[in-house]
């Protein structure tokens, strides 16, 4: 046991850092070590039990009602309110689309009224669920839904609207209120993606920040997603799925008696689900309580206010729209080129996520500051500074315009699984060993490409990449 744990320890050691603050995204450090240790503890215990069957591991069922109506409470929910514990922010955005096409079987062709900043997992859900996607631009300057737009975009194919609360993208809140009553007035249910502000965003408002309403005190909101492994700093993967009522919820329940074995009976997309992830989020809820995680937003909340204060002072960069949560996004001057800012800065152990240009959202650099930031900031914003001089210096980076306008061209429908393999190997994009740790000239040629030629293209490298070894 103790070889397998030490190969395991080495197989991590290439992994960016989940603790400390220097990755600002994908992970949410507390900067808590007991949280942790509480975690793997309770999940521990309850990792072989089965959420299949509540009614053999009740425990499960407990667990789940408890962390339901913790994140009801804080979300402004009624003894009505009920909801599922599922694997993620997106499984919950999924059910919530889900039961939103599946309780309007009379429309032939459902559809969904979304603004472009919606998270990806609305763009998977109708892809898997066969919904039609109304994509409504949102303002240039804010990033923030249009209600206007919103509401015009609403017909009678209309199963769900939704908005965030925030966007991944910007940290911008929507006009939650506008767009939930447009909704309300056709009949249509509306759907708050909460994921990440749902658990932090109500202590920054006891904290005294000005933020919109966007949870079930407003009017027509009928469901809301909240992640537990994000700002509630549970283990991954728990989210919460609210909705309004259990009429609303049952839509994504599903049932089959239609095989010779057990009647299959599942509130969410699995079957099977360990019991692992929802006791160590249980346990994480239960320790830090109402004023654990009033101090942990108060934390995050001046980590983020001091780096957003810095970055907006660094010559050349500009802090996009107005976030008002944990996320930050900035943009840069011609002067230098962002992705190799991202490359020095991890150069200085630092990770920050680049993001594409898209629509009137420029390429930008996006943060995710959590409260293990507190404390950090100077050193943070010193590299980034410095980070930002040796971008200058370097230069822009430039894809030879011919490679560009060869890209440009392309058709991915047409291309073969070989030219596809080609394209990769031209832009480094090899997986594995062959990954270069400078990816400003591979993010530069990806940019160059159309979306769905980019698309394609990192599907392709996610199947290289998810292909064994020999043995």
């Amino acid at each position: 046991m103790t070889d397998v744990l030490a190969r395991l320890r080495e197989l991590r050691s290439g992994d960016l850092p989940t603790h400390g603050g220097r990755t600002l995204a994908y992970v949410y450090d507390s900067g808590l070590s007991e949280v942790d240790e509480i975690a793997a503890a309770a999940h521990a215990l309850a990792s072989s039990a089965n959420g299949l069957d509540p009614t053999a591991f009740p425990s499960l069922l407990r667990m789940e009602n408890d962390l339901v109506a913790r994140a009801a409470g804080l979300l402004g929910g009624t003894p009505d309110t009920v909801g599922t514990v599922t694997s993620g922010g997106t499984e919950s955005c999924l059910l919530a689309v889900l039961a939103a096409r599946d309780a309007r079987p009379d429309v032939a062709s459902p559809s969904i009224v979304l603004p472009e900043t919606a998270h990806a997992a609305f763009h998977k859900a109708a892809h898997l669920f066969g919904v039609r996607k109304i994509v409504v631009p949102v303002d240039p300057d804010t990033f923030r839904a249009d209600p206007a737009a919103m509401a015009a975009a609403i017909d009678d194919s209309t199963v769900l609207v939704v908005a965030s609360a925030p966007s991944y993208a910007h940290g911008v809140v929507d006009p939650i209120s506008e767009i939930a009553a447009a909704a309300s007035a056709r009949g249509v249910r509306m759907h708050v993606d909460a994921c990440i502000g749902g658990w932090v965003l109500p202590y920054f408002a006891k904290l005294g920040a000005d933020l919109p309403p966007f949870d079930f005190r407003v009017p027509g909101v009928t469901s809301i997603s909240v992640d537990l492994h994000k700002y509630a700093y549970c283990a991954k993967g728990v989210s919460v799925l609210l909705h309004a009522s259990a009429e609303l919820r049952r839509t994504h329940f599903f049932a089959s008696a239609a095989w010779p074995g057990y009647t299959m009976l599942n509130p969410t997309l699995q079957s099977t689900r360990s019991g692992g992830p929802l006791a160590a989020a249980w346990a994480v809820v239960h320790h830090l309580g109402e004023d654990g995680y009033l101090k942990l937003a108060s934390r995050a909340r001046e980590a983020v206010e001091r780096i957003r204060a810095g970055v907006a002072g660094i010559p050349g960069l500009r802090v996009l729209g107005d976030p008002v949560s944990t996320l930050v996004a900035f943009t840069g001057s011609d002067g230098f080129d962002l992705f190799t800012v991202a490359d020095e800065m991890k150069a200085r152990g630092w990770y920050v996520q680049p993001q594409f240009a898209h629509g009137t959202s420029p390429l930008n650099l996006h943060l995710t500051v959590t409260a293990a930031n507190h404390g950090s900031e100077p050193e943070f914003l010193a590299d980034l500074a410095a980070s930002v001089e040796a971008a200058r210096a370097e230069g822009p980076v430039r894809v030879d315009p011919d490679v560009a306008a060869f890209v440009a061209a392309l058709d991915p429908e047409t291309l073969t699984a070989e030219q596809f393999g080609g394209l990769l190997a031209a832009a480094g994009l090899t997986g594995g060993d062959g990954l270069p740790e400078r990816m400003a000239p591979i993010n530069a040629l990806l940019a160059a490409a159309p979306e769905p030629l980019r698309e394609r293209l990192l599907v392709e490298f996610l199947g290289a990449l998810y292909t064994p070894s020999p043995q």
